[in-house]
């Protein structure tokens, strides 16, 4: 399964002493910060360079542009959503499905809240995706539906590979419009509607006897 998964952004020079990791990791947390800060269009590699206290020469020897930092962070957070998505699923195997729901929404709620930069980043590469930067949401989307797919089907052997597929694309597109609308609104409507996420997938699934 992880031979699937989006490939990491390559740099211009793969960072392979400690050194140049510390330059990496300094580079990405600067631009994260400034991402949120003033917004994508208005980050440039120089500010990025500047606050980060490096040459703006060091910056391009490990990204050759601001797009390539955003794709880097993106890769990050999709990792570690798969990651929580893959853990969880260990923890949850036999638990009720309503516990399940609760458990699974309320942990991307709350990974999307600890982690202010996800918002950032995701929409800004999402209005900049083309033809040929598709393929890392898609291939995201991918690991996530195989993976709850599997999950459906421990639950409910029943169900064969096209059905479990199905359900596993409507329960995942859905909770992902759902919990991008919750970002977007006040504190009070973000839990109501993060409230009715949970009853409309906990039903969904119960109709499958999941």
């Amino acid at each position: 399964m992880a031979d699937n998964f989006p490939k990491p952004v390559r740099t211009r020079r793969q960072p392979k002493q400690a050194r140049s990791q510390e330059r990496v990791n300094c580079i990405l947390g600067v631009a994260e910060q400034l991402f949120i800060e003033l917004g994508y269009d208005q980050t440039t590699t120089r500010a990025i360079a500047s606050r980060a206290d490096i040459p703006i020469g060091s910056l391009y020897q490990f990204f050759p542009d601001k797009k390539a930092i955003l794709k880097a962070w993106a890769n990050q957070y999709f990792e570690q959503e798969y990651q929580l998505f893959v853990q969880l699923h260990s923890e949850l195997a036999e638990v009720p499905i309503e516990v399940y729901v609760e458990r699974m929404v309320g942990a991307f709620d709350q990974f999307a809240t600890d982690n202010p930069g996800y918002r950032a980043v995701l929409e800004q590469l999402i209005d900049l995706m083309i033809a040929s930067d598709i393929s890392t949401l898609d291939n995201y989307d991918s690991q996530i539906l195989k993976e709850l797919a599997h999950f459906l089907i421990q639950r409910n052997p029943s169900l064969d590979i096209a059905m479990s597929e199905l359900i596993a694309t409507t329960v995942v597109k859905v909770v992902n419009e759902m919990l991008w609308l919750s970002l977007t609104r006040d504190q009070v409507f973000r839990k109501q509607i993060l409230a009715e996420t949970k009853i409309l997938i906990t039903a969904y699934l119960q109709t499958y006897q999941i």
